[in-house]
C-alpha cells in the first residue's frame, strides 16, 4: 500500500513539473507580451526597454531556469500589468471561485447522485428515460452557454436575478446553476450505469433469491459496491469545476480564477496566466491522488500489493 502512494506521488509531481515546463515554453513561444501590454505605436525603443526590465531578452533557457528557482521559492514573480506579486494577484481571486464551485460540487452531487440511483432502479421505464433525456441534454449544453440561456431567461426576460457581478448572494445563483446543473448530468449518467452493472451481479441475484428487499440491497449491497468506480468521475467533476470557471465565470464577469486568467492571457501578463495554470494543474493533480489514494481505501484488493 505503501509502495502504491509513493508511486503515485511520484508520478503527481512528474506531471506538475513536465506541465509548468510545458506551459512556460508555449506562452513565451505564443506572442510577445511586450506589443500586447504596450500600445500598438509603442516605439521599438519602449519594447526594449520592457523586455529588459522583466528579462524576457533572454534565451527562454535562462527565463525557465531564473523562473524555476523562484517558484522553488514560493516567489511566482510580478504583475506585468500592475507590478504587484502575482500570488496576491492570485489569491485575492481564489475565494470568489470557491464561493462557486463549493456549493456547485455539493449541488451536483445532490442532483446528480439521485438521479442516477433512480434511473438505475426504473431502468427502461419512462423515469429512466425522462432522466437520462435531461442529463444528455444537460452534458450536451456548453457551460458557457447555458449560463447565457439562464442570463436571458432569469436576468433579461423574467427579471429576477442579477446577470454579472459579485455583490450579494444572489449574484451567485446562476453562476453556481450553471456549474451544477451541466456537472449533476455527468455525475447522474455514470451513476446509473455504473449501478446498473452492479446490479447485474450474481450476488445481488443471490440477494433477491434469498427474499432480502430491494431497498436492502440497492442500499447496503448495490451503492457500497458502486461507490469504488464512482471516486473517478467525481475527481473529474471537482477538477472540471475548476476549469470550467474559465468559461462560465467571464459569463457572468464573476471575478474569479477564471475571468482572472481570461484577462491575462488576452493582455499578455505571463506570469499571473502562467502562475494560474500551474495552480489549475496542481489542483487537477491533488484531486487525481486523492482519487488513487481512496482506491486504496476502498478497494482492499490493491490494498494488499
Amino acid at each position: 500500500m505503501t509502495g502504491f502512494i509513493v508511486a503515485r506521488a511520484f508520478r503527481a509531481i512528474v506531471v506538475l513539473v513536465f506541465t509548468v515546463t510545458l506551459v512556460f515554453i508555449v506562452l513565451r513561444l505564443s506572442g510577445d507580451p511586450a506589443q500586447q501590454m504596450l500600445s500598438d505605436n509603442a516605439s521599438p525603443e519602449a519594447l526594449a526597454a520592457f523586455n529588459a526590465k522583466w528579462a524576457l531578452d533572454r534565451s527562454i533557457f535562462e527565463q525557465y531556469l531564473f523562473y524555476l528557482a523562484n517558484a522553488l521559492r514560493g516567489d511566482f514573480g510580478v504583475s506585468f500589468a500592475d507590478g504587484r506579486e502575482v500570488f496576491s494577484v492570485v489569491s485575492e481571486r481564489i475565494p470568489k471561485t470557491l464561493a462557486l464551485t463549493v456549493p456547485a460540487f455539493i449541488l451536483s452531487l445532490l442532483i446528480g447522485i439521485p438521479a442516477g440511483i433512480i434511473a438505475a432502479v426504473r431502468r427502461e421505464s419512462a423515469v429512466d428515460k425522462g432522466v437520462m433525456a435531461g442529463a444528455v441534454l444537460g452534458y450536451s449544453i456548453p457551460n458557457f452557454l447555458l449560463g447565457l440561456v439562464f442570463i436571458f431567461a432569469f436576468a433579461v426576460w423574467l427579471r429576477v436575478l442579477p446577470s454579472s457581478g459579485s455583490s450579494t448572494w444572489r449574484h451567485a445563483i446562476l453562476p453556481v446553476a450553471t456549474f451544477a446543473l451541466f456537472n449533476a448530468a455527468a455525475v447522474a449518467r455514470f451513476m446509473r450505469s455504473t449501478l446498473i452493472d452492479v446490479l447485474g451481479q450474481p450476488y445481488i441475484a443471490a440477494a433477491r433469491a434469498d427474499g432480502v428487499p430491494n431497498w436492502e440491497i440497492i442500499l447496503r449491497h448495490a451503492l457500497p459496491n458502486a461507490a469504488i468506480p464512482m471516486v473517478t468521475t467525481l475527481g473529474f467533476v471537482a477538477g472540471g469545476l475548476l476549469g470550467g470557471a474559465v468559461l462560465v465565470e467571464p459569463v457572468f464577469a464573476w471575478p474569479g480564477l477564471g475571468s482572472g486568467f481570461v484577462n491575462a492571457t488576452s493582455t499578455g501578463d505571463l506570469p499571473v496566466a502562467q502562475a494560474m495554470i500551474v495552480l489549475f494543474t496542481a489542483f487537477m493533480v491533488i484531486i487525481n491522488f486523492g482519487v488513487d489514494v481512496l482506491y486504496v481505501v476502498l478497494n482492499p484488493k490493491i490494498r494488499k500489493h
